[in-house]
């Protein structure tokens, strides 16, 4: 009996054993660092879409062929030009772009709303062609602009097609995208010459880079008026519609969706030049990361768009944390300022010397401060910013060290600036607190009487 109870103890504390062994010879998930990074793209980018601040970078500057990504632009510009309910007519030209297409005719129509649709779920470049027509066409010659555009020439289609391309490219340079060119609706490759204003001539490609990629993506999450309905078409499933006596099914094929927990939307593409391309967002706990891939592979390896996109997902996930640089220890401690003296200011007696106190003014508080990093606008205003622990904030401040009177309350004399790396973030006004008069003679009468009332015998 006693033998039974001692093999039984012994088995107990041979399967403990064997457990804790195996629990300790099974490494917990490492979270990804920046060295581990291995990909695919030939040019990438993780976005902090808030901020703008590029997380980590591969080729991130070096323009390249986009393919379909060039389609989100064409939406977000569709969008903020023209209506959902607007009805176009679709011109030869339209009808005739390559695979992939809608199959529209020349002479059909069709909302903006539906093609929109046609566009961003299944990628149509005849769809984007038309769209492309009906708002281009507004800013032609008014005989053009008033012609039905069933009955526009390729010439005069390309003609409108052009007008829209110089608002998506004035959009780009809006956002700071310096190395961005749009010359097709679609991202069909095509190279453009360009007279620049001291009568150079020089070729473009229809190109953008990794980084201005995401900064456009994030601009349509973030800055733009018509966010909503952006992430209302590019989140569909599915999108039924009827025109013209037929019915159209348009499936979403970015497949990112329902790949992480948090997929927000995308945009995927491919041309021959471009290779496979993908633009997508992801947001989790208050944090939306964008990630933005250039000729990442070619046929047959369509996937490498989706292990890469994960790979930057979960990094900027283990990695970037939002901190606060209002919080104790980083904030700006305005009693850290001294009274500036003031050259020639009114004091209460002859031979003082005037000083005005300092306070500093918020950012969020200053006129100026409008915008966001998403647009490529804003001012220097952040509250805080995704960052991982290794990383510090610097913040430092430059004050004038003297002043000449007359000095009015709320002039500015310095700024406190908040850095991480070499990029200021936030940026605050150091403001004069009173304000000082220069000395005047009616101030050195009073004073003098002042003197000479004290000083006279009782």
């Amino acid at each position: 009996m006693r033998m039974r109870k001692n093999i039984g103890g012994f088995f107990c504390a041979f399967l403990a054993a064997v457990f804790f062994m195996v629990q300790f010879a099974l490494p917990a998930r490492a979270e990804t660092t920046a060295e581990d990074i291995s990909l695919y793209a030939t040019a990438a980018v993780l976005m902090d879409a808030d901020s703008g601040r590029v997380l980590y970078g591969k080729n991130a500057d070096t323009p390249l062929a986009m393919a379909s990504t060039t389609k989100i632009m064409t939406c977000i510009t569709i969008l903020e030009n023209v209506s959902l309910d607007d009805v176009l007519t679709v011109s030869a030209y339209a009808a005739s772009m390559p695979k992939v297409k809608l199959y529209i005719q020349k002479g059909e129509q069709y909302t903006v709303k539906d093609l929109l649709y046609s566009l961003m779920l299944e990628s149509h470049n005849d769809s984007a062609m038309a769209l492309a027509e009906y708002v281009g066409k507004r800013y032609l010659p008014e005989e053009l602009k008033n012609k039905d555009t069933a009955e526009y020439t390729t010439g005069e289609s390309r003609q409108a097609m052009a007008a829209f391309a110089a608002l998506m490219n004035e959009k780009a340079a809006e956002l700071g995208c310096e190395n961005t060119w749009f010359i097709t609706p679609n991202g069909l490759d095509e190279t453009q010459e360009v007279t620049l204003q001291d009568g150079t001539v020089v070729q473009k490609e229809h190109c953008t880079t990794a980084t201005e990629l995401a900064r456009i993506m994030s601009y349509c999450l973030k800055g733009s008026p018509c966010t909503d309905t952006f992430l209302r078409i590019t989140r569909t499933g599915s999108y039924s519609f009827s025109a013209n006596g037929r019915s159209f099914t348009c499936n979403n094929h970015n497949s990112f969706l329902s790949m992480m927990d948090g997929a927000l939307t995308g945009k995927t593409g491919f041309t021959n030049k471009a290779g496979y391309c993908y633009v997508g967002a992801l947001e989790r706990d208050g944090r939306t990361f964008v990630v933005s891939l250039l000729a990442c592979g070619w046929p047959n390896n369509k996937s490498y768009k989706w292990s890469d996109t994960r790979e930057l997902m979960q990094y900027g996930i283990d990695n970037y944390f939002y901190r606060s640089f209002l919080e104790d220890g980083i904030a700006f401690e305005p009693g850290r300022l001294q009274p500036i003296p003031v050259a020639g200011g009114q004091t209460d007696s002859l031979g003082g010397t005037a000083y005005t106190g300092l306070t500093v003014l918020a950012s969020e508080d200053m006129e100026d401060g409008q915008g966001s990093a998403a647009d490529g606008k804003g001012e220097a205003d952040a509250e805080g910013l995704l960052m991982r622990g290794d990383e510090e904030v610097r913040v430092e401040y430059s004050v004038k060290s003297a002043l000449t009177a007359p000095v009015k309350a709320g002039t500015e004399v310095g700024v406190v600036e908040y850095s991480v790396g070499d990029v200021v973030y936030r940026r605050e006004k150091i403001l004069t607190k009173e304000t000082v008069e220069e000395i005047d003679l009616e101030w050195c009468a009073v004073q003098i009487l002042k003197r000479f009332l004290l000083n006279s015998p009782k």
